[in-house]
C-alpha cells in the first residue's frame, strides 16, 4: 500500500499557527474546576503509589464529553501535539509518561491518532531525594476536539500518595501501552535520512512481517521536537517502508541520531514500538 505526499493541509497549517499562539499568549481556556471549557469535564492528577524502589506512579486522567477526544504524543496528520510542563512540581527529579496505544480516526481525509472519552496518562516520577514527599503540579497545553479542534491549558495537582498499593486504573492503562519490539524478537530496523528544505526526509525500513495493507508508522525524535509529515507508506520485503518529512521549530535540515529515532507501527489493534534504527 502507497500513500502518496499531498501538499501541506490546512490543519497541518493550522497545527503549526496553534503550537505558535499556545506558545506566546494564554489559552482561552483553563481547565479549572470553577471554569472548564466545552468538551472537557474533568482534568486531575491521581495520587497514584510507590513503587518498591521509590519511584512514584501516578497518572493524568482527562474526562471529555460524549463524542469530544484529545490527542496522542503525536497527533498524526491533523492535531495539536500536547505540550507539558511540570516546572512547579515538589521533589521531582525526572518525569516519564507512559502513552496507551490510541485509536486512530479520519478527520476531513486526514489520519488522526487519538483518545475518545477518556485519556488515563500513567505518569512515572523519579524524586529528586529519595523518601520525602512528592507533590506533582501540572500545566499541560493540549487540544480536544469534536468537529473542530480547541487549544486548552490545563492545570492540576497533588501530593503523591505514600501507599505501595497499586490504582487499578493505571495499571490497566499501563497494560495498553504498545507493544515493544526488542521483547517481541523482532530484529532492528534500518533508516536513511537526506535532508529536504525544511528539514529531513528519513526513509525507515522496518520489520514487520504479515502486515496489513492499511499498515502505517509513525516516526518521532526522541531528542527534538519535530512536525512528521507522511509522505509513503508501502509493504516491502516483509516489512514496511515508512518515508516521512521531519520538520524541526526552525524549519532547517539538522543532524539525526539515529538511537533518537523512535518509530510505532499501528497494524490494526496491533501497535508495535521501535526504538532506534541502523544505517
Amino acid at each position: 500500500m502507497t500513500r502518496p505526499r499531498r501538499p501541506l493541509p490546512a490543519p497541518w497549517l493550522a497545527t503549526l499557527w496553534l503550537a505558535a499562539l499556545l506558545a506566546l499568549l494564554p489559552a482561552a481556556w483553563q481547565a479549572k474546576a470553577d471554569s472548564l471549557p466545552p468538551g472537557l469535564v474533568r482534568a486531575e492528577l491521581l495520587p497514584g503509589w510507590r513503587l518498591e524502589d521509590g519511584r512514584r506512579m501516578s497518572a493524568l486522567r482527562l474526562t471529555l464529553a460524549s463524542g469530544w477526544k484529545t490527542y496522542w504524543r503525536s497527533p498524526g496528520e491533523a492535531g495539536i501535539s500536547p505540550v507539558f510542563d511540570w516546572q512547579g512540581s515538589a521533589n521531582v527529579g525526572a518525569v516519564t509518561l507512559h502513552w496507551p496505544r490510541p485509536q486512530v480516526f479520519d478527520l476531513s481525509g486526514y489520519r488522526t491518532l487519538a483518545y475518545p472519552g477518556e485519556l488515563l496518562l500513567p505518569v512515572e516520577i523519579l524524586p529528586a531525594r529519595a523518601g520525602d514527599p512528592v507533590t506533582l503540579r501540572l500545566s499541560a497545553d493540549i487540544g480536544i476536539c469534536e468537529e473542530i479542534c480547541v487549544p486548552v491549558t490545563i492545570r492540576a495537582e497533588t501530593a503523591l500518595a505514600e501507599t505501595a498499593a497499586a490504582d487499578p486504573a493505571i495499571t490497566s492503562a499501563l497494560a495498553r501501552l504498545p507493544a515493544d519490539a526488542q521483547a517481541r524478537g523482532l530484529p532492528a530496523a534500518r533508516c536513511q535520512a537526506e535532508p529536504i528544505r525544511d528539514g529531513l526526509r528519513l526513509t525507515a525500513a522496518i520489520p514487520f512481517p504479515a502486515a496489513r495493507p492499511d499498515a502505517f508508522a509513525i516516526v518521532e525524535l526522541d531528542d527534538r521536537p519535530v512536525w512528521t509529515a507522511s509522505v509513503e507508506t508501502r509493504l516491502e520485503g516483509g516489512g514496511l517502508v515508512q518515508v516521512s518529512d521531519l520538520v524541526p521549530a526552525d524549519a532547517k535540515p539538522f543532524a539525526l541520531s539515529r538511537a533518537s529515532v523512535r518509530m510505532t507501527v499501528f497494524d490494526g489493534d496491533d501497535v508495535v514500538e521501535f526504538q532506534g534504527c541502523k544505517g
